[in-house]
């Protein structure tokens, strides 16, 4: 297996890949040709078939795992794959472990922390809210545990929505140790909860990509819609502890521009979108920069509006 992460300019290989995405387009001479995403666990190449009507290009779709032959080229500062041969690869030829970006972290050690921390609610409502889900749905829990947190952004693999929850958890505990005016029982509940939707608005790996139901709802709406279902089968549930933890997750994401329904009122809902957002952006950069060596800017990035590089070892 040549993974994605370890190829060099130059090379000829020949090698099995998911075909994450495939386009058609033209040249500018009208010449048809193929744009193709390649996935492994390590990351992803673009491919391009410049023939895709030649006797070495064999019928497959997206999807597919296809065994591809080509030359690796550096194209604009980023490699790229010509594809000169394309086959579809059959069952036991490929090992589907290979192509799921995975967590490097212990999604068991993980998990067993995440209950750790449900256990210290107090409350009785809020922890029952909580083991709804994560203790008592077996079915829901192995969901979460291998879900991701985002289709590309931040996360975006298996494993990845528990290790996100995680560091939101850890920034809330902080916020919760620090700042007295900050309910710590909603603050650590809201965090555990505030992407429980994204099990429903992304689907499963392979695929890794957004569902009926995440394009016309979204992730922020359906985690409301689940936690009201938690808080409907916990008799005497308080109508305004429910309110608290339901404002929360609606304006976790801070601003109404960014899918928020509603700007952050409480105090806990402002300390959730702020460690939300540094957990998100800094695990951007750490994917940003997980393959770059040396110091070279890496330009414009659209999510922190600004041209970026990794720091020099000082």
């Amino acid at each position: 297996m040549r993974y994605i992460s370890g190829l060099c300019e130059g090379e000829t290989i020949r090698n099995v890949y998911l075909c994450k995405g495939k386009r058609s387009a033209e040249t500018r001479n009208g010449k048809p040709y193929d744009n193709l995403i390649l996935q492994d666990k390590t990351g992803t190449l673009d491919g391009k078939v410049w023939d895709p009507n030649s006797q070495g290009i064999a019928d497959y779709d997206e999807k597919d795992f296809i065994e591809v032959f080509g030359d690796i080229i550096n194209y604009n500062g980023n490699l790229q794959m010509n594809i000169r041969q394309i086959r579809v690869a059959q069952e036991g030829e490929y090992n589907p472990a290979d192509y799921m970006p995975t967590t490097e972290k212990s999604v068991e050690s993980m998990y067993e922390e995440l209950v750790a921390y449900i256990r210290q609610i107090s409350n009785p409502y809020l922890r029952a809210a909580l083991e709804f889900y994560f203790v008592k749905d077996e079915a829901f829990i192995a969901k979460f545990k291998g879900h991701s947190a985002a289709k590309t952004v931040h996360h975006g693999f298996a494993g990845g929505l528990l290790e996100h929850t995680l560091g939101v958890v850890h920034l809330c505990e902080y916020f919760a140790s620090n700042y007295s005016i900050l309910n710590r029982d909603l603050l650590l509940t809201s965090a555990i909860f505030h992407d429980i939707g994204k099990v429903k608005e992304l689907s499963a790996f392979p695929d890794n990509d957004y569902t009926d139901e995440g394009q016309l709802i979204g992730h922020i709406v359906i985690g409301v819609e689940m936690i009201d279902d938690a808080i409907r089968s916990i008799p005497d549930f308080p109508e305004k502890i429910g309110n608290e933890l339901k404002h929360c997750i609606v304006a976790h994401h801070g601003e109404l521009e960014y899918g928020s329904p509603k700007k952050p009122a409480l105090a806990e809902a402002m300390a959730l979108n702020l460690a939300d957002s540094a957990d998100a952006k800094l695990q951007t950069l750490t994917e940003l920069f997980k393959n770059k060596k040396g110091t070279d800017w890496l330009g414009f990035n659209r999510l922190f509006e600004s041209n970026i590089r990794k720091t020099s070892d000082i």
